[in-house]
C-alpha cells in the first residue's frame, strides 16, 4: 500500500486528492483509506508535474468528511 496523498476538496460529484510527490498512480488506480476500505478510482491527473492534483471518482456519495483524510492506492 502506497500512500497518494490528502483529499483537499470536494467538487462536481469528485474528491480532489493533493499528490505527496511526482509518483502518483495510474488512472483507473484503486484507492482506499488506512481502514482499507475502497473509496474510489483515479479518473485525472492535472497540475504541476511535482505534485499533481489526482480526481477520484468515489464508491459512494463524496462525503465532506473525507477532506483532510490520506488516501493510499491499492497493490
Amino acid at each position: 500500500m502506497k500512500r497518494v496523498g490528502e483529499v483537499t476538496r470536494t467538487a462536481q460529484g469528485l474528491l480532489v486528492v493533493r499528490s505527496v510527490d511526482d509518483s502518483y498512480p495510474r488512472l483507473g488506480t484503486t484507492v482506499i483509506d488506512e481502514n482499507l476500505d475502497e473509496i474510489g478510482t483515479v479518473v485525472t491527473i492535472f497540475g504541476p508535474v511535482e505534485r499533481p492534483y489526482l480526481a477520484v471518482s468515489p464508491a459512494g456519495e463524496p462525503k465532506a468528511s473525507f477532506v483532510g483524510a490520506a488516501l493510499y492506492a491499492r497493490d
